[in-house]
């Protein structure tokens, strides 16, 4: 009887961790998030309100990636186009202008969290880089939502682990970014960081546009 008892509990404990595992998996590698996180947390400025906001965001659309939104995509295969050409217009501009910011910089302003954007502005730029991009719908949501199927009655532990996979690595990438601050004090290693960004963008956003 005790087995019947503790089964369910060592059960759902390994979900979670396999929840926790897959979602480190497909947000670890940089992104247009990733990338916008990284700045924020370079120049200090509302490190904890972006952090929290991506992983808040990310949390809500894993619960629909393993209970509907897979569904609904299949039922509404036009979303995939939008949201595929959608982004990959909106990763363009964003590269666009990070590229015209590394040619423009004259100093270390940024780093030190001089000139920025205000607090809206940027909460704003921080839930585009999440809501709109296509990756978190065709790749994260959808992905996460198939492996959870494999974990029938156990789904939310999975969806949880998952969660916490992103909050873990939102915090830590945002706070953690403050280790490399002496190193963008230098000019040049903030326009670098800032053409690098542009190049990730373009990169995702044409193989957005070839379908990959």
């Amino acid at each position: 009887m005790s087995k019947e008892t503790e089964s369910p509990d060592i059960m759902d404990l390994t979900t979670y961790f396999t929840g926790m595992t897959a979602g480190l998996s497909l947000i670890v590698a940089i992104g247009a998030q990733n990338a916008f996180i990284l700045r924020q947390g370079l120049r200090r400025q509302y490190v904890f309100a972006v952090c929290l906001a991506c992983a808040l965001s990310d949390a809500v659309l894993i619960v629909l990636g393993v209970t509907s939104l897979a569904q609904v995509v299949a039922l509404m295969p036009f979303l995939d186009p939008v949201m595929r050409y959608g982004g990959a217009a909106f990763l363009l501009w964003y590269g666009a202008r990070s590229l015209f910011s590394a040619v423009r910089s004259a100093g270390a302003l940024d780093v030190a969290g001089g000139a920025g954007a205000g607090f809206g502005r940027t909460m704003a730029m921080c839930l585009a880089l999440t809501w709109l991009n296509p990756h978190v719908y065709l790749d994260t949501v959808i992905l996460l939502g198939s492996i959870s199927t494999r974990f029938a009655g156990h789904q939310a532990a999975f969806a949880a682990g998952a969660a916490t996979g992103s909050f873990l690595f939102f915090f830590t990438l945002g706070y953690g970014a403050a280790w490399l601050r002496p190193i963008f004090a230098r000019p040049a290693a903030w326009r670098i960081l800032e053409t690098v960004i542009a190049f990730v963008m373009w990169l995702i956003a044409f193989r957005l546009l070839k379908g990959m």
